[in-house]
């Protein structure tokens, strides 16, 4: 038996893994790919002070639709949306609806995932079924880590029928390891092809995870604006941004670590 075999096997009764750590060259290509920047939408807070609510470019006229998989007992940007007119498509299998009613609010009882079935249903599917025509619309995904499946299993086509993109992405703290950040690596270049990162900002949950002189949040929010929304477009030096707000409120907000952003 290979000796990380041995260990793993009997390493605190096999609840300890060994992994591949990332280089540290990778993580800093990877990171330098994301860095945030800005244009001439500036940003705007959609929903709550807290958890729940999310910086978006103001570039929300003409968007009549949001897709948002992952229902709490939040839905301030919802609600917002629908203070402005947007009507918002919401799915969980966890929960029997949204935590309060609107007439804009449109519910079904499903995760969202890679494959069509009672419990579960894709993106395209979800929306052929709801918005067959529209081009330009939301997509506000806070699904615990289901966001690498459906982001891998989506095609491109049909995240450039969204404007704006709002992801909370949770387990970045394994970009430590080989395999996280190449799936890690592989969703955000999917992303990258046709969408700016507009802004980012850490979820104060949990601290982050250091690693090779990187600091890893492991929960962070991230906006996407397609790229052809805008003509201009600089690196974003201003961290963090005025509106940015502590999603725990009961916790010190986390500022953006250095290396997620270019520097001044």
């Amino acid at each position: 038996m290979k000796s990380r075999e041995f260990i793993n096997k009997y390493l605190l009764g096999g609840r300890t893994r060994i992994v591949k750590g990332a280089r540290k060259a990778e993580i800093a290509c990877f990171l330098g790919g994301v860095f945030p920047v800005s244009s001439e939408h500036t940003l705007i807070r959609i929903g709550g002070d807290s958890d729940g609510g999310y910086l978006v470019p103001d570039d929300l006229v003409g968007i009549k639709t949001c897709f948002s998989p992952g229902v709490s007992n939040n839905a301030g940007f919802e609600e917002a949306l629908a203070a402005r007119g947007i009507r918002s498509f919401m799915a969980d299998y966890s929960v029997e609806g949204p935590p309060i009613q609107n007439p804009l609010f449109h519910f079904e009882k499903k995760y969202l995932g890679s494959r069509n079935d009672e419990i579960l249903t894709t993106l395209p599917a979800w929306v052929e079924r709801n918005a067959p025509d529209e081009k330009d619309m939301v997509l506000q995904m806070d699904i615990e880590g289901a966001e690498y499946t459906v982001l891998l299993s989506t095609p491109p086509e049909v995240l450039r029928r969204f404007r704006i993109i709002i992801i909370e992405f949770h387990g970045l703290d394994s970009l430590a390891e080989t395999k996280g950040l190449e799936l890690i690596g592989m969703s955000f270049e999917k992303l990258l092809m046709d969408f700016d990162v507009a802004h980012a900002h850490v979820n104060n949950c949990s601290e982050a995870v250091s690693y090779v002189g990187f600091d890893l949040p492991p929960v962070m929010e991230f906006t996407f604006h397609r790229k052809d929304r805008s003509q201009s477009r600089k690196p974003t030096l201003r961290f963090p941004h005025p509106l940015d707000q502590a999603c725990v409120p009961a916790r010190k907000d986390i500022q953006l670590p250095a290396c997620w952003h270019a520097s001044p």
